[in-house]
């Protein structure tokens, strides 16, 4: 994250130079940027592209839509953007007119903006409401959900989406600490269930218990499969759809899915997927676990 003018906030998206470069178009045609949060990696596909290239630009965050928008005003009409969750990438696209894309990029991270200034509760860092919520309008925050789901239902959380080891212990302690509201009420939960010793190192201790709370309010899981399904119908031959994932759960669908369409007139660039150079860690470490793999169609 840096500052621009002072006071803007202007996202550092990551594997920039590895999106920019396995994903920009060659040729006239579209660009489908499904996660397009602050517009880093949207700016910059734009910027490689030729004039004829047209984005789209998908966000269920109406922040991020109006930041997006200032980002790429200078791209005109080349730009379009909408208020969507990738999970609708189908009918996102046929509501704008694109049949094919030469390009479909996801990343599944949460921008540094989401984590800083929201205000929304995503950053174990500051003491705030317990919201987490991408899309304002979704009728579940975080808080209700800690408040609300049994012990195990929120192991089963915890596990699935955080890949936590002590999830029935920081389960248990949520429950008996009821009602949370803020962070800070969550953040506490987590530490006084997991035993010091333990807590790991490289990691807050509460890392994957946000982690699986923000994915469960948003269902992310789901949208992902939903954008995986509909993504490669929508590429031209030759096309590429490239995805970030953060959490080795989203990875390993990312894999599977990717595996799978290889049988289907599709192969992966690469068998393993692509990281972030040292250099990048040590100017971002949120990029740290970032991981790109790339689907592109055959003719």
């Amino acid at each position: 994250m840096a500052l621009a003018g002072g006071s803007e906030v202007v996202h550092v998206p990551v594997l920039v130079d590895e999106v920019g470069f396995l994903l920009r178009p060659r040729g006239e045609g579209w660009v489908i940027d499904g996660t397009v949060g602050m517009g880093g990696h949207a700016e910059v596909l734009l910027m490689t592209s030729p004039a004829s290239v047209r984005l789209l630009g998908l966000d269920v965050d109406p922040e991020a839509v109006r930041r997006a928008g200032a980002r790429l005003a200078r791209f005109g009409d080349r730009v379009r953007l909408a208020r969507e969750s990738f999970g609708n990438l189908r009918s996102a696209a046929e509501a704008h007119g694109v049949g094919r894309a030469h390009a479909i990029l996801l990343d599944l991270g949460v921008s540094s903006d989401q984590l800083e200034t929201s205000g929304r509760g995503f950053s174990f860092q500051r003491d705030e409401p317990l919201d987490m919520r991408l899309d304002p309008s979704r009728s579940e925050t975080a808080a209700e959900l800690v408040n609300r789901r049994t012990e195990v239902e929120l192991a089963r959380i915890l596990v699935e989406y955080g890949e936590e080891r002590h999830a029935r212990r920081i389960a248990r302690a949520i429950v008996r600490r009821r009602p949370l509201r803020t962070t800070g009420d969550l953040v506490a939960a987590v530490r006084s269930a997991v035993p010091r010793a333990a807590w790991p190192r490289r990691l807050h201790v509460a890392t994957r218990t946000f982690q699986a709370v923000r994915m469960a309010v948003n269902d992310e899981p789901a949208a992902l499969r939903a954008a995986l399904h509909a993504a490669p119908a929508l590429l031209e031959v030759g096309g590429r759809l490239g995805v970030i994932a953060f959490h080795s759960g989203d990875d390993r669908i990312v894999k599977q899915t990717f595996r799978a369409l290889g049988s289907a007139g599709f192969a992966e660039l690469q068998p393993s997927p692509l990281g972030p150079e040292d250099d990048e860690v040590r100017a971002n470490p949120r990029a740290r676990s970032a991981r790109l793999r790339v689907l592109e169609r055959l003719p």
